[in-house]
């Protein structure tokens, strides 16, 4: 098994070698000379979430920076190591990228763990105090949502994840500059999985709204829900019971 897994590797990157290296593609002779994406992707590490292969893109389109359940944390100068914060600034000032994207998604185990009391199996755990930064999105939704379903409340903390990362951007000096002289922009996306579907976060609504619908149109009417409010969705039904 294992020897078949890498030689699925092996021909994954050959199959790369013959589109990008022969015949007239010439994209790597330009990224041989540097790299220039327009957007920071900030994404999930789960395996099912490629941005490069959601999104389509080639070599060189986006700057990707991906974690367990796509987090930012707020700007901190302590003297601790911060990857996620460098990549960030190097996407920022370095390359001068002119979008941010926040790509949260459905059926995140990141956010699954969160919700239901992740509890560390060893004394050394960087995935709870990691997960901490979301933390008072979790407090919000077990406030606001306490009579939904654990679906519901774990797909409320997921685009909720989105905003506070979105949020946690402004933090950062050399973007909340950018921002207010209209050179950058920050967008908050959602990989609606079980439908192939693609959300978007409207701040002047404070909603998700479909972006790209279903394929299936059956399931248009499910993507209309998730477009409103999850916080009033829930809440209203909770004052209703």
């Amino acid at each position: 098994m294992e020897v078949r897994n890498i030689q699925q590797f092996i021909e994954g990157f050959q199959r790369f070698q013959s589109k990008y290296f022969t015949g007239e593609d010439k994209l790597f002779e330009k990224l041989n000379h540097g790299q220039s994406p327009t957007t920071l992707l900030i994404g999930c590490c789960d395996s099912r979430v490629d941005p490069a292969l959601l999104l389509d893109c080639d070599p060189g389109d986006i700057f990707v920076v991906r974690n367990v359940a796509n987090l930012v944390p707020p700007c901190n100068e302590s003297a601790q190591q911060h990857g996620v914060s460098a990549a960030i600034q190097f996407a920022v000032e370095a390359l001068n990228v002119k979008r941010i994207i926040v790509m949260g998604h459905e059926k995140c185990g990141g956010i699954r763990a969160l919700m239901q009391g992740y509890q560390p199996s060893r004394k050394i755990d960087f995935i709870g105090r990691w997960m901490k930064i979301v933390e008072p999105v979790k407090q919000q939704v077990l406030q606001q949502l306490a009579n939904c379903s654990e679906s519901e409340q774990i797909r409320a903390c997921e685009l909720g994840a989105v905003i506070n990362s979105l949020n946690n951007l402004r933090s950062f000096p050399w973007i909340s500059e950018r921002e207010a002289r209209g050179e950058i922009a920050l967008h908050g996306w959602y990989f609606d999985m079980s439908n192939g579907a693609l959300l978007a976060y409207s701040e002047r609504s404070d909603t998700f709204l479909p972006m790209v619908c279903p394929l299936n149109i059956a399931t248009k009417a499910i993507i209309k829900e998730v477009s409103q409010n999850v916080f009033t969705i829930c809440s209203e039904r909770a004052s209703a019971g």
